[in-house]
């Protein structure tokens, strides 16, 4: 059964759920896990793709779009096939909906800022988790 965990931001900024996402799988990575960064859209693989290759000056995170090109997978995977078909430990939820096949995780990341929808959107995740018989945890971040 996963841990789910809800990161609240403090604020709604461009980029500030994404940039959330880098920081937790660097974490994560730094730790020994593998990673999933489930992404809504090719425009948002693309964004976490770059970002984790700029969002901290003296990070390396080693990583690689799902699906695979080669044989050989990184530690860190983006891309915005279901979850049930990723092998990882961490699912960095990155989308707006609750991940199919989340239950196979040790551990489900939900992002949240405070655009209204986003908001929204997050609360029904929280509700549909519970409903399910998880006990999800909220973390608030300062800014």
């Amino acid at each position: 059964m996963p841990r789910i965990d809800f990161y609240v931001l403090p604020d709604h900024q461009e980029k500030g759920r994404s940039l959330l996402a880098c920081r937790l799988a660097d974490k994560a990575y730094s730790l020994g896990h593998t990673v999933y960064l489930f992404a809504s859209s090719g425009a948002r693989v693309e964004l976490l793709d770059d970002l984790l290759w700029t969002f901290r000056q003296d990070s390396f995170v080693p990583h690689e779009r799902y699906p695979l090109t080669g044989s050989e997978g990184s530690p860190v995977l983006i891309g915005t096939a279901p979850p049930a078909e990723v092998a990882a430990r961490v699912l960095i939820n990155c989308t707006d909906t609750l991940p199919e096949g989340f239950e196979r995780f040790e551990r489900v990341v939900e992002l949240v800022d405070q655009h209204p929808e986003v908001l929204a959107q997050s609360r029904e995740r929280f509700k549909q988790y519970r409903e399910r018989g998880f006990t999800p945890e909220t973390h608030r971040l300062s800014g």
